[in-house]
């Protein structure tokens, strides 16, 4: 199935339908991180590299800049 074949299957979903698929979706990207990954925290206007140092189920711990910060899930995105 091709991105544009899955845009046009989500256009026919219902409301809850489609946060069932976002559930879905955010619930794969989060089990993709894991510990020691190099990732990066996306802020409004900038991009912060650092390393996982531990997971938890909304929240990570990841070092950046010499110091640990956690950090909701939703802001990680793998490097």
């Amino acid at each position: 199935m091709t991105v544009a074949e899955i845009k046009l299957a989500l256009m026919t979903l219902s409301t809850s339908e489609l946060t069932d698929v976002i559930d879905a979706a955010e619930d794969i990207r989060q089990k993709q991180l894991t510990v020691g990954q190099d990732v990066f925290v996306v802020q409004k206007i900038k991009r912060t590299a650092g390393v996982i140092v531990k997971i938890n189920t909304k929240k990570a711990h990841v070092e950046m800049r010499g110091s640990t910060y956690v950090v909701p899930l939703v802001m990680i995105e793998a490097a």
